[in-house]
């Protein structure tokens, strides 16, 4: 975590667990960062918090820390059964949810507070075995949740703490009536923690947290700054035909060792895959129909630095914790101003530096004053440097095996244009 980017607010200040401060110790943190800095002292103290920060500064760190502090401190009911979750972690994508898991399991280690994670697309009978064997806090995406709670699995009568995490998204993605199924389930919000977090405190969020939270402290991050301070953002006006010349062009310039391509439909996304492959570069889609373990693997080889490009869809634009991402290019500008924002929001993570590079052509320019009205500036315009527009070698042919998220094994360097008759490439489905 970049120094620039902490306070001068040291964790070891606040009202935290020794068992939690052993923790956070661990993981290496020492330095609060903003929203960390805002939004704990309230939380610890028991006060519901809706804290509206940038992607990437924290936020996850902050609800659990609270959380568990909040369980630590006040005493089981005698009457609670193991599988009754005291805790209540709602997110709106798989991925997120995992990551929540894995932060906990990491700052709890030494709290003996079990957290399960509940999540759709896989591991149904596992899921529901580890809540049954025993859970204090439940994390997970609300269409899980909602099918264990409805087989009796749990019940919500002994929550005393609720988070929700990127509650914006929640109405991006629909998910608002089965929020509140569960929310309706829990005890009175007087009788609870209530803590939301979201990188937009639109006013349906806000309406949102007034309705379930009690007397919620808003804590603002940086509101009047929509993107992130250390994205340097560049845009280049091309032709359709352009985009795929220049996309090989700018990665033969720069090292792409972890750079996410954004595209608007799955269609491009596997034409883009078939370019980039057939140019030398290995390259994999994320979108929504990759199947769980797939994505899985990709985001974690990703992740690890063993696959240099992701070619996603905006189902990956929210929500994911991916280190060190160099590179993000809006291949295509996305149709909707606030995708722009959290697609760019996968670089210069806590405090770190990032490149985000958005083309604009005849299809998408119409989007382009709509991203500037919402982010409050012009996106500085660059012409295309000399030799960046590239001559392609011909594209692989994908073959379908029964799934999505294509991944090819590099036969060539990158820059190489290699031969032409070894270019078919098996699309491998995990």
């Amino acid at each position: 975590m970049s120094e620039t980017h902490l306070t001068d607010i040291a964790f070891s200040d606040l009202d935290i667990p020794a068992v939690l401060m052993q923790g956070i110790e661990e993981a290496g943190f020492s330095k609060c960062t903003p929203i960390q800095a805002e939004a704990l002292p309230l939380a610890l103290q028991g006060r519901d918090v809706a804290g509206q920060a940038q992607t990437g500064t924290g936020k996850t760190a902050a609800f659990l820390l609270a959380v568990y502090k909040h369980l630590l401190t006040h005493p089981v009911d005698a009457k609670r059964k193991s599988s009754q979750p005291r805790a209540l972690v709602l997110a709106p994508t798989r991925e997120l949810a995992i990551q929540i898991h894995a932060d906990a399991m990491l700052l709890g280690r030494h709290t003996g507070l079990k957290p399960v994670l509940a999540y759709g697309g896989t591991g149904y009978d596992t899921q529901r075995e580890a809540i049954e064997a025993g859970v204090d806090i439940l994390i997970g995406t609300p269409g899980r949740l909602i099918d264990y709670h409805k087989q009796h699995i749990y019940d919500l009568k002994k929550i005393i703490a609720v988070v929700l995490d990127e509650a914006d998204r929640m109405f991006d993605l629909g998910f608002i009536k089965d929020i509140r199924y569960l929310l309706r389930r829990c005890p009175p919000p007087e009788t609870r923690l209530g803590l939301l977090f979201s990188a937009t405190l639109s006013h349906r969020v806000s309406e949102l947290a007034y309705e379930h939270m009690n007397n919620p402290v808003q804590v603002d991050i940086e509101p009047e700054r929509v993107t992130a301070e250390r994205v340097r953002q560049v845009l280049y006006h091309v032709s359709n035909a352009e985009k795929l010349p220049l996309l090989v062009g700018i990665l033969r310039h720069v090292d792409p060792t972890r750079s996410i391509v954004f595209v608007n439909t799955k269609r491009s996304a596997e034409r883009i895959w078939a370019c980039l492959e057939g140019n030398g570069f290995m390259t994999a889609v994320l979108s929504g129909d990759v199947p769980q373990k797939k994505r899985q693997r990709l985001l974690k080889e990703f992740q690890a630095g063993e696959l240099p490009i992701l070619i996603a869809t905006d189902v990956a634009a929210r929500g994911l914790h991916i280190p060190d991402v160099s590179h993000v290019f809006n291949y295509d500008l996305p149709q909707d101003a606030e995708d722009y924002v959290h697609r760019i929001g996968r670089t210069a993570r806590v405090g770190k530096d990032g490149d985000a590079v958005s083309f604009v052509c005849e299809e998408f320019v119409y989007s382009l004053p709509d991203i500037e009205e919402y982010i409050g500036h012009k996106i500085p315009v660059e012409p295309v440097p000399d030799g960046y527009i590239q001559e392609l070698s011909p594209p692989v042919k994908i073959r379908h095996e029964g799934g999505q998220g294509h991944r090819g094994k590099m036969r060539h360097k990158p820059g190489d244009k290699g031969s032409g008759k070894k270019r078919e490439r098996r699309a491998r489905h995990g």
